[in-house]
């Protein structure tokens, strides 16, 4: 009888005994309760810790210290605030406008341009009309 003849007649008979074994006699259900009791006997648990507060304190106060170190570093290459800067140079005074209530251009100066509005014409693409409602 050639080998594979014999698998062929084997296997089936191997199979249908294991399974006889393991369910019908409660061999299957021995192993399993074995490994719940086992299981239960030692019960793992994650603890989990935070950070040390005294290490984060020490890492604040480090961020802290390059903070300020950086500021000051900042502080030295500017100069003193002011030294040798003029911040009106190159412009003129303001002249006062007067207010008249009730008037819609109250308050602006004579001179004053405004807004420019020509570009909301570029916009509409020439369609004002057909945009006016």
């Amino acid at each position: 009888m050639k080998s594979n003849e014999l698998k062929k007649v084997l296997k089936p008979l191997i199979k249908q005994t294991i399974k006889e074994v393991l369910l019908e006699e409660g061999v299957l259900s021995q192993v399993v309760s074995e490994v719940v009791r086992g299981m239960g006997a030692q019960t793992i648990t994650e603890v989990k810790r935070g950070p040390d507060p005294a290490e984060i304190r020490k890492q604040e106060e480090a961020l802290e210290r390059q903070r300020q170190e950086r500021i000051k570093r900042l502080n030295e290459s500017v100069g003193p605030i002011g030294a040798g800067i003029n911040v009106f140079e190159n412009t003129k005074p303001i002249r006062e406008a007067k207010t008249e209530p009730g008037k819609a251009l109250s308050g602006m100066a004579p001179n004053d341009p405004g807004v420019d509005i020509s570009g909301i014409m570029k916009l509409a693409g020439g369609k004002w009309d057909a945009l006016k409602g």
